[in-house]
């Protein structure tokens, strides 16, 4: 029987065998007394999941965060943008119209 913590009660949802079955998939090594450790803190995980999952009720929605989440940014409305010769006119380089950058990638890339 495994040993269990004092709030803990067995739920024989996870036995030895599967711990083992688990380790090897991992490729982990673990010891006869590791696999029955595991096995029975691993029970007692799935335990406490169980219920959470009994105080969910079908009425309340799930949620993602405990308060609503508000848009904060503004309304997004066309509006006039300085003109093309005053944007370039502060640029350091300039062709055909648009700004001239230093190349940082080769042909090849």
């Amino acid at each position: 029987m495994p040993d269990f913590t004092e709030d803990a009660t067995p739920t024989g949802r996870i036995s030895r065998e599967d711990v083992a079955h688990l380790a090897r998939l991992a490729r982990l090594a673990v010891t006869d007394d590791e696999l029955q450790l595991f096995a029975s803190q691993l029970d007692v995980i799935l335990g406490s999941v169980a219920r959470v999952g009994e105080v969910a009720a079908a009425d309340v929605p799930p949620t993602s965060h405990a308060v609503p989440l508000v848009n904060v940014y503004r309304a997004d409305e066309v509006r006039p943008s300085l003109p093309r010769a005053a944007v370039l006119a502060g640029a350091p380089s300039v062709e055909d119209e648009k700004f001239r950058v230093p190349r940082i990638l080769s042909e090849e890339a």
